[in-house]
């Protein structure tokens, strides 16, 4: 991964006129919908100008390189950490989110040198068990370790296996892929909920969240492989339909996993870093489970 790399990939040019394509297209149905039946969509306009730079910014990402990509990965993976360790009660011991903060950058810096996983995940975890016992504390700590792991595991381990996806064969079809399908993908899960959603999803842990938004965006995610198999000309069917699965169940339970987890602490986002959209946490849960998915499938860390 490169810029020159990227510039002469068919693949990376294809999704950056995609992304063009969307926001525009999104922009222009929006104002449509506003002119002719004068609805107000004042919060839809917010999440649409906050895509403006999102995208944008994952896509220089990406044209970037491999290492500014893995910096970026890891850069967006200890800001979540930060919104978990606030809302969670960590951020009050300093140790344990220094040790937490050090595990994810050593998992960057694994992917970087395309070296194993286990010393890092093992390290990590004894060092978050180390912290109480060398401060002499009890009372308190098995929460606090067990959402020091948590937070781990879900930002450092899990997220950060786009980082390794980068030293892939076939890097540009694949983070590309990913990043847009999943975003998409909420996306079309929200749609489909607002025309046709009647019966709630899982109403004590995502109200707004319904069978219908679900299905939904399932059925869009099936068909997306195929509509964009260029990203992985070596893909055969089964591949195709384990991608469309794993974005069509994997992003879905990886947004209600982090929807849990903030009504367990007792908050409504993670945070409000991104207007219209709540916090970073808010933005990526859906990758969270995503990354490592897509990963086992085509043979990384």
């Amino acid at each position: 991964m490169s810029p020159s790399a990227a510039l002469h990939d068919a693949v990376f040019r294809a999704y950056i006129e995609i992304l063009l394509g969307l926001l525009v297209f999104a922009g222009a149905l929006l104002a449509f919908l506003q002119i002719a039946f004068r609805v107000s969509l004042g919060k839809v306009w917010q999440t649409w100008r906050a895509w403006l730079w999102m995208g944008p910014l994952a896509a220089f990402m990406i044209f970037a390189g491999r290492l500014p990509f893995l910096l970026g990965v890891v850069a967006v993976a200890l800001l979540g950490f930060r919104e978990f360790a606030r809302v969670s009660g960590l951020a009050r011991d300093p140790w344990l989110v220094a040790v937490i903060a050090l595990g994810i950058t050593g998992v960057g810096f694994c992917a970087w040198r395309n070296a194993d996983l286990f010393f890092v995940l093992v390290g990590t975890v004894i060092l978050i068990s180390v912290v109480p016992i060398a401060r002499n504390r009890v009372g308190g700590m098995l929460e606090q370790m067990s959402l020091g792991v948590t937070a781990f595991l879900l930002l450092g381990v899990m997220f950060c296996q786009l980082g390794f996806l980068s030293n892939s064969n076939n890097p540009y079809g694949y983070l590309c892929y990913l990043i847009l399908a999943t975003e998409v993908n909420d996306v079309a899960a929200f749609t489909f909920g607002r025309l046709f959603g009647r019966h709630s999803l899982r109403s004590a842990i995502s109200p707004r969240k319904t069978w219908e938004g679900s299905l939904g965006a399932f059925a869009f995610s099936m068909v997306l492989p195929w509509l964009v198999r260029f990203s992985f000309p070596s893909f055969g069917m089964m591949k195709l339909l384990l991608t469309g699965l794993i974005i069509g169940l994997g992003g879905q339970l990886g947004d209600l996993t982090l929807s849990l987890l903030k009504r367990e602490l007792g908050a409504k986002d993670w945070g409000r870093t991104i207007p219209g959209h709540g916090g970073v946490l808010d933005r990526i849960d859906s990758l969270i489970f995503v990354a490592p998915l897509f990963a086992l499938l085509v043979g990384t860390r």
